[in-house]
Formats: C-alpha cells, structure tokens, sequence
C-alpha cells in the first residue's frame, strides 16, 4: 500500500525553524515535540539559514571561496618576493664583506 505524503504549510515550517533558532533546542527535539521527521525539520532549516545568508556548520560561502583563493594567491607570490630578498641580501653580504 502507497504511502501518503504529508503537506506542510508555509506558515508551519516557518514557525518549526523559529522555534529551533530561537529556543536553541536541538532539531531533534523539536521534531519529536512537533510530530514530525528531524530529517525533514533540519532540511527546512538549512534552507532557511541558505536564504539569510548563512553558511551551515563547516561550509564556506562562494565568496569566501572566491576570497580564499585570492589569498592564497598572494600569500604564494610574497613567499616568492620574500626568497628572492633573501637570496639578494645574503649576495649583498658576501659581496660587501669580499668573501
């Protein structure tokens, strides 16, 4: 026998990711005390935290990605300028000190 799919309005899944943010009770039991799948409850509230901007737990952002990159860009060209200082300076020695 088929299993029917229960609809949630709007409304309620609003209310059900309110209360998980704001009481900071966990996803589960707020679940359990609305009569419904915490699965379901945690996919709602991802979605909610998608929407204002969030990142989930351990996730980065696109633009955080974007910005990571960029960074380890340029930390790899000054870790370049910095060996070429250093190759200089140790030449600038040696040649001043006539070794």
């Amino acid at each position: 026998m088929a299993e029917t799919r229960r609809r949630f309005d709007p409304e309620f899944r609003a209310g059900a990711v309110r209360i998980v943010r704001e009481t900071g009770k966990s996803i589960a039991q707020v679940a359990r005390d609305l009569g419904i799948n915490s699965g379901t409850l945690a996919n709602w509230v991802q979605q909610e935290r998608a929407a204002r901007g969030e990142a989930a737990a351990g996730q980065v952002s696109e633009d955080e990605r974007a910005e990571l990159a960029r960074l380890r860009r340029e930390n790899a060209e000054l870790a370049m300028e910095r060996d070429v200082l250093k190759r200089s300076v140790v030449l600038w020695v040696k040649e001043a000190t006539g070794r």
